[in-house]
């Protein structure tokens, strides 16, 4: 992990950025979609990553990008609030389903076990998608960065690792960067579970906001980021309140 690596002076106004092609939209038909990426070749550090995420920027990879569609502004950056948050019922039980689970956290990499979950969910959940057909250095080079404070939440049952959350640690929040879990077991809600003890998380560790990536009002698969509330939304240049 790089949190403890000296911190350059980060400004943005030399920041260069850059417009990817126009390709088919992975989450609404018949759209096209577009990103804007901040400069791969710059210093890229965990700092300037934290200030990037005040603007709606999130990472995949060693690379940090925004949603910058022609004509199309649904995919809305989002964040909670950890200090307002509080779960609702539904988001209790789904604690009390999963309160036999042990969350370690362990530094970030390829892992074997972990690879093996990472491909059952992807082939069960994405079947299709492009992602299906996992290698490990795929999977690596799409999970870590070699610049990111970047931890790996294990969530086992006894020996059984039922779940992994790939957490982004920033000075001001923590970035839910990708989960993925084991797909027989629908009814413990694994993916609401490991948001809920990101929060948790970011509550004991002082960090003010959880970055939930982008939300998509249109976009079933997306509806499930809707429940964390209140959330806010970056619109217009600012961050608002969403919900």
């Amino acid at each position: 992990m790089t949190g403890n690596a000296p911190r350059p002076a980060v400004d943005l106004r030399e920041l260069a950025f850059y417009a990817s092609p126009e390709r088919a939209c992975g989450y609404l038909s018949e759209r096209q979609s577009m990103s804007l990426f901040a400069d791969p070749t710059a210093a890229i550090s965990n700092l300037l990553y934290g200030r990037l995420a005040l603007y709606g920027f999130r990472r995949s990879g060693q690379y940090l990008y925004r949603p910058a569609c022609p004509g199309c502004d649904s995919c809305v950056p989002m964040r909670i609030p950890v200090a307002d948050f509080r779960p609702r019922r539904s988001q209790r039980r789904c604690l009390a389903r999963n309160r036999d689970l042990e969350v370690r956290v362990v530094e970030p990499g390829f892992r074997e076990e972990h690879f093996r979950l990472y491909r059952r969910y992807i082939r069960s959940r994405h079947p299709g998608g492009g992602m299906d057909d996992p290698d490990p250095e795929r999977y690596v080079s799409f999970l870590t960065s070699p610049w990111s404070d970047t931890r790996f939440h294990e969530f086992r049952l006894g020996a059984r690792l039922m779940a992994v959350a790939v957490v982004d640690y920033m000075e001001q929040g923590l970035s839910a960067v990708y989960t993925y879990f084991e797909p027989d077991a629908p009814e413990r809600g694994l993916g609401i579970y490991a948001i809920l003890r990101q929060i948790e998380a970011a509550r004991c560790g002082g960090h003010p906001w959880v970055y939930l990536g982008y939300w998509i009002p249109e976009c079933d698969k997306m509806r499930y980021k809707e429940q964390f509330r209140p959330f806010e939304v970056y619109r217009d240049g600012a961050w608002r309140e969403g919900g």
